[in-house]
């Protein structure tokens, strides 16, 4: 136990898992304790569990009935003040630090626990999804920021560099946690009412998390956007065969951007990374599309081989 005045660790371990439902990139949630949607969560504890990604893939399996292919750590979380999530009950009153870990899998397949469930990403983040043009959020979050900014110049930079609002800015569909963290130090999302015990803002937008959990999966978001640039990870998204209409929708469903379909399709080609395979497609309503596949091949190394993001200007 800690001694009166002190404030013990507890390590915890949290996973963004991803994959494409219905051409929509959905992540696997649960419900924290508080009813809230939650990632799947749970503590290490030292004395049982060997490594932390082992513990890491039995929660989950465990809370979801989920089993985990590759994984990576994503960061680690605990700034103090912050729901991450808040300190244990009882006279430990331990501090909370998170781990947090992304997956990817292209198995999509309800899971089995009754509490868990796939939720599209931009439903969390509406924001983020630019792919009909500016989301109809968009306008009354500015508004607030405008609000917070308060004539600031740096406010006011760091509003126009990352949301882009007018040119000469320009989106930069990687920065998810540094949107995030603007909008919460604006107070303009639940989270940030709810760790500051302030009444929720009534244009906070998105779907609140518990914990810190929606500030994790910003992190996993940003990171996996930021990859598809020069790693082919979109692959681990799919199906072992795909038409290109296919991967590019997967590509538009996680950057929330609108690509240009030929210059995606002739960037995909100078790739050098998928083949095809012979067969066609009649799932695609009209004329059969030609199926593709990634080439065998060690691609987690050497020179980049990341997929085009043409973005429709």
């Amino acid at each position: 136990m800690a001694e009166p005045g002190e404030q013990g660790v507890r390590i915890g371990l949290s996973a963004v898992v991803i994959a494409l439902r219905d051409r929509k990139a959905c992540v696997l949630t649960t419900i924290g304790h508080d009813g809230a949607v939650a990632l799947p969560f749970g503590p290490f504890d030292p004395a049982r569990d060997r490594t932390f990604e082992r513990a890491l893939r039995d929660f989950v399996t465990e809370q979801t009935g989920f089993r985990l292919g590759f994984v990576e750590q994503l960061y680690t979380f605990g700034d103090f003040g912050r729901d991450s999530p808040r300190a244990t009950p009882g006279p430990d009153r331990r501090r909370e630090v998170s781990v947090g870990y992304l997956a990817l899998t292209s198995d999509a397949a309800d899971a089995p626990m009754a509490e868990a469930r796939w939720m599209p990403v931009l439903d969390i983040f509406p924001w983020e999804d630019r792919r009909g043009g500016a989301p109809v959020c968009l306008a009354p979050l500015l508004a607030g920021l405008a609000r917070w900014a308060e004539g600031d110049p740096r406010r006011q930079g760091r509003v126009d560099t990352l949301f882009a609002p007018a040119p000469p800015h320009r989106w930069n569909e990687g920065r998810v946690l540094e949107r995030y963290e603007l909008l919460y130090e604006a107070g303009l999302v639940a989270e940030a009412a709810r760790d500051r015990d302030a009444a929720v803002p009534s244009d906070a937008s998105g779907r609140a998390m518990a914990s810190d959990h929606r500030r994790i999966l910003a992190t996993g978001l940003g990171r996996l956007r930021s990859k598809l640039q020069y790693r082919p990870v979109l692959f681990d998204l799919m199906p072992s065969a795909f038409t290109l209409s296919e991967l590019q929708a997967a590509a538009e469903a996680v950057t929330g951007l609108s690509l240009h379909k030929q210059n995606f399709r002739r960037g995909v080609e100078r790739t050098g990374l998928v083949e095809p395979t012979g067969r066609l497609s009649a799932a695609t309503g009209g004329r059969p599309a030609e199926l593709f596949r990634l080439i065998d091949g060690d691609h987690s190394a050497g020179e980049t081989l990341g997929l085009p993001l043409p973005a429709q200007r």
